[in-house]
């Protein structure tokens, strides 16, 4: 069954250009009425602009499609009710919320103004709790929605000269994890996505033999799938970009007992970390009751704990 977005509305967040564009763009071409949202601002997140927004409108209307812009900042709380209320006025609906919006400040920890460490947080993390705290109420009373949020592999797994945005990027998978918890009964589906894309963002690091294959689209796609009413999953972590696309979990070793009841000293858990780390047996959880539940059975199972 062809993916479509007909009557559907979609917010996209930083969406005047790089990866924002080109999934407003992919919407729009499906069907899809969608908000362009954009500051207008450098990577940096400094300034502010109507014209990055207004451009992505007018190629989208330019091509058939329906949109209409936003200029307000997810930084804010105000900024956040602010775009889902554009989405509301124009087209009396939220169906599909795109957290894409991000800036960037490079710098080792140690010579990192915290100023650019909380900057990160405020538009990576609070801008998708600001938005999404507006749209999921609407959304959980409509009985439908999906979210989807903006990873790194950065976050993932680290990045050198990166910890504001690393931090930010991962905070995200703690958000996600959460949402999916009190969403998905209500079919609000909420994913991630991990792009490899060539935006603003990366062009400076990209090697430009890997640019034709860096295209946005090949994470809009991804991003389509997973707002689209087929999609039926939640919690899920894609690493995407250049045709390829990969699942990333979070996963927990079997694990081990030690102290027999007593609380072990240091020097026993080094003696014991080959078995501690051990990853053959890992599994993944669906929340934290479950992995609690499980560590409760295994004690029980192996008689650390009595029935």
């Amino acid at each position: 069954m062809d993916v479509s977005f007909l009557n559907r509305v979609a917010v996209v967040t930083g969406a005047g250009a790089g990866l924002g564009r080109s999934h407003a763009k992919f919407l729009a071409e499906r069907g899809a009425k969608v908000v362009v949202n954009d500051l207008g601002g450098t990577v940096a997140g400094e300034g502010a602009s109507t014209d990055a927004a207004d451009r992505v409108v007018e190629e989208i209307v330019a091509a058939g499609g329906i949109a209409v812009a936003s200029y307000d900042s997810v930084a804010s709380e105000a900024g956040g009710r602010n775009i889902i209320k554009t989405a509301v006025d124009h087209f009396g609906k939220i169906d599909i919320l795109v957290n894409n919006a991000g800036t960037i400040r490079d710098k080792s920890f140690a010579k990192l103004d915290l100023e650019n460490f909380t900057a990160l947080m405020d538009v990576h993390l609070m801008g998708a709790v600001y938005c999404t705290r507006a749209a999921w109420p609407l959304m959980l009373e409509s009985r439908y929605g999906r979210v989807v949020m903006t990873t790194s592999s950065a976050g993932l797994f680290g990045s050198h000269g990166h910890s504001n945005y690393s931090s930010a990027k991962l905070s995200l998978v703690g958000l996600m994890n959460a949402l999916k918890q009190e969403g998905t009964k209500k079919n609000v589906l909420v994913n991630a996505v991990a792009p490899m894309a060539l935006t603003r963002m990366t062009e400076s690091v990209m090697s430009p033999k890997l640019a034709p294959r860096m295209k946005p689209e090949y994470v809009s796609a991804m991003v389509a799938w997973f707002s689209s009413e087929q999609c039926k999953l939640a919690g899920e972590i894609i690493e995407c970009g250049m045709g390829y696309y990969s699942k990333v979990q979070i996963m927990e070793a079997e694990g081990v007992f030690l102290g027999d009841g007593d609380v072990p000293s240091p020097d026993m858990i080094g003696q014991h970390w080959a078995a501690i780390s051990d990853m053959r047996g890992a599994k993944s959880y669906k929340n934290a009751d479950d992995l609690i539940r499980s560590v409760f059975y295994k004690m029980k199972e192996q008689g650390v704990l009595e029935s």
